[in-house]
C-alpha cells in the first residue's frame, strides 16, 4: 500500500484493561465487590467519556453501542469506551438527533 492510501485510515489502538469489561465484572467470574461510590464513579466516568466524544474531541464520534459489555475498566476500575465497530463520525457544524436503537443485544 502507498503512504497517500494508509494516511486516511485511522487506526484505534487500546491500552490493556486489567480488570475487563463491566459486564464481567457485574456478571462474569470476576469476583469484584463494588461499593456504590465506586459505581458512581464508573457511571461519571462513562457520562465524561461519552460527552467527549459527542461534544470536546477534535471529531464528534456517536459510540453507537454503548453496553457494559463495551465499558472496559483499568486496574483502578476507571471506565474506558471500546468498541467503535458501529461508530460515525459527525461534522462538527451539524446536530444529529436519532430515534432508532444502533447495535446488539
Amino acid at each position: 500500500m502507498d503512504a497517500g492510501h494508509e494516511a486516511n485510515n485511522l487506526i484505534l489502538v487500546y491500552e490493556y484493561m486489567a480488570n475487563n469489561s463491566l459486564e464481567h465484572v457485574l456478571f462474569g467470574s470476576k469476583n469484584i465487590a463494588l461499593k456504590w461510590s465506586t459505581r458512581f464513579n464508573i457511571c461519571l466516568g462513562i457520562a465524561r467519556g461519552l460527552a467527549y466524544l459527542h461534544e470536546e474531541s477534535q471529531f464528534r464520534i456517536i459510540q453507537g453501542d454503548v453496553k457494559a459489555g463495551n465499558i472496559l475498566l483499568d486496574s483502578n476500575l476507571i471506565p474506558k469506551i471500546s468498541n467503535f465497530g458501529l461508530a460515525k463520525l459527525f461534522d462538527i457544524q451539524k446536530t444529529h438527533i436519532s430515534t432508532q436503537v444502533p447495535g446488539t443485544a
